[in-house]
């Protein structure tokens, strides 16, 4: 479920001549019978709609007084969000005549063709006030008080996103809050210019029109694409902005060192801009240093799981999960304790919009039985990034319905992903060149089209600490061994490889100096070809004693991956 709650006008939105029809009342019954929420959204003064509107107890929230006031039904609690109206401002309306004249807890109001004389009062005691219309209503409140306000602080109570809101309204006053949420409707006989504001305009009037709504949001949920609302922005193909559905589950993979994490990167920094929440699961500190993010655990403290959770359920906090910490063979355990509460933080509140699991193998391993029953079967917005798609769940892999190969090798990525959920191959499929990616919809009769995607503003210190003070898997490790083979020492990051290269003897330090070994992990492991190219150069200097060629070495280590975290970054 992406749309958690329904936020509705009341007057002429869901209610005619101040009255909710029985078929109208019924069919709000069944939207919170679905687990979403009920917001009203009036100009109203509170007891005079309590007054009108007796079954005002189903509704979660209540805004009332264009955003002024807030009110519970459940407790009801009663907040203002505005100070109280001026005494001297409803004094002189009352002898310049202003008739009829409502004062609520923070709202003015009276009706046209008063405005005049009303904006004419507020000029000469020099108030900061608006003057908001209604269909002949006028209202008086503080600058910056309006229905969006209200909407935002009744949200925040209930820990929800406007994104994953639904606002319908009919009047002048509704713009705000129809543009601030996710979906915006329009019943048909709104005013023009809010159904040029609103995604969609109901063929119904009033209440009619809300029912038509419900019925859709309920069946098609987040098939109702609004502008706010269609998904992330992946790129362009052929001219064309491509996006991700807002419930897609993307898989992400090519080779090492082709682009994935700066893809991922981008893809985050449009989900900034569209204040969509995202988590990511980062097992090998890819994203140390994010923008917009909360980092949580380093590579000496594993993150927590409570901590974690406290901090997604705040709306807006995105947050990196560092698992650095973490040993290879823990993280799968770690995520599937995890997701549970998760989970019941996204069933509550649909956030975070956003998963992003990288190295998704190590997380989701297709060894784990249970890995299916963990994720509840479902994995709405989220992103599975990796090197080895075989290795991650097939139960995973076939929730997928978004597959981005990058590189050279994206065809093999997609005959992959298709051998291990048993799909057909795809006829034709294009082979991207320069910086563009492969995206395919096994779900879509479509075929592969090629995508240009949109590159990140800002650059990540990759892997660095990851290669310095993390521990890389068996495969990826350096071994000490010796000419002879004597030895096995294995130096499972940066750090321990240059303690080991101090203790060994020059034996075998030049051993593996002379085959080359240094330089091509360097290369082919640690992934820095700067590190890789002076490292050869001095594997190839038969000049260099076994200290030289140590310190040599040692040095261009240290001054990339072990210098104090304040020196400048190259």
């Amino acid at each position: 479920m992406y749309f958690m709650a329904l936020a509705t006008d009341y007057d002429g939105t869901l209610a005619h001549n101040g009255l909710v029809s029985a078929s109208t009342l019924a069919a709000l019954e069944k939207l919170k019978r679905s687990g979403r929420k009920l917001i009203l959204v009036t100009g109203r003064e509170l007891p005079d709609l309590k007054e009108a509107f007796r079954e005002i107890g189903m509704f979660d929230k209540v805004v009332a007084e264009n955003g002024a006031l807030i009110y519970t039904p459940a407790s009801e609690e009663e907040r203002t969000l505005s100070p109280s109206p001026s005494a001297d401002l409803v004094d002189r309306l009352k002898k310049r005549g202003v008739k009829p004249l409502s004062v609520g807890r923070s709202i003015v109001a009276t009706w046209e063709p008063h405005q005049a004389t009303v904006l004419d009062v507020i000029k000469k005691l020099g108030l900061e006030l608006e003057i908001v219309f209604n269909k002949g209503a006028v209202m008086i409140l503080p600058s910056g008080t309006n229905k969006a306000t209200g909407l935002a602080a009744a949200l925040a109570d209930l820990r929800l996103s406007p994104t994953n809101v639904v606002a319908v309204g009919d009047a002048e006053n509704d713009h705000a809050f129809l543009r601030a949420a996710g979906l915006s409707a329009a019943v048909a006989n709104a005013l023009p210019a809010v159904k040029e504001t609103a995604d969609l305009v109901t063929k119904g009037a009033r209440g009619k029109g809300v029912e038509e709504l419900i019925q859709k949001l309920i069946k098609l949920d987040h098939l109702i694409v609004g502008k706010r609302s269609r998904g992330v922005l992946l790129g362009t193909a052929r001219d064309k902005n491509v996006y991700l559905s807002p419930v897609e589950t993307v898989l992400i993979a090519g080779s090492s060192g082709i682009g994935k994490s700066t893809l991922a990167t981008a893809l985050t920094e449009r989900l900034v801009e569209k204040e969509l929440q995202f988590c990511i699961f980062d097992p090998e500190g890819d994203y140390d240093g994010l923008r917009g993010a909360v980092p949580l655990g380093n590579v000496s403290s594993a993150p927590g799981k409570d901590q974690l959770l406290e901090l997604v359920d705040k709306q807006g906090t995105n947050v990196v999960v560092n698992g650095l910490a973490l040993k290879v063979d823990e993280r799968p355990d770690f995520f599937a304790e995890l997701l549970p509460g998760l989970g019941s933080v996204r069933y509550r509140t649909a956030r975070p919009h956003w998963l992003i699991i990288d190295e998704a193998h190590h997380l989701l391993p297709k060894k784990r039985e249970d890995t299916r029953a963990v994720l509840s079967l479902e994995l709405p917005g989220t992103v599975l990034i990796t090197v080895h798609p075989e290795a991650i769940s097939t139960g995973v892999l076939r929730l997928v319905t978004a597959v981005i190969a990058l590189g050279p090798k994206a065809k093999d990525v997609i005959k992959t992903f298709c051998k291990e959920t048993d799909l057909k191959v795809p006829k034709d499929i294009p082979t991207p060149e320069g910086n563009r990616v492969l995206l395919w919809r096994p779900r879509d009769d479509k075929k592969p089209f090629t995508v240009k995607p949109v590159e990140p503003n800002q650059s990540l210190k990759r892997h660095s600490r990851k290669y310095a003070e993390g521990e890389l898997d068996e495969a990826g490790s350096f071994y000490f061994t010796g000419p002879k083979k004597a030895m096995k020492l294995r130096a499972h990051n940066l750090i321990i490889f240059a303690r080991m290269a101090e203790g060994v003897d020059d034996k075998t330090w030049e051993y593996h100096l002379r085959a080359g070994d240094y330089s091509k992990w360097f290369r082919q492991q640690i992934r820095d070809k700067d590190l890789a190219r002076e490292t050869a150069e001095a594997e190839k200097d038969k000049r260099l004693s076994p200290e030289e060629s140590r310190k040599r070495v040692l040095e261009a280590v240290r001054r990339r991956y072990t210098a104090p975290a304040t020196a400048p970054e190259k």
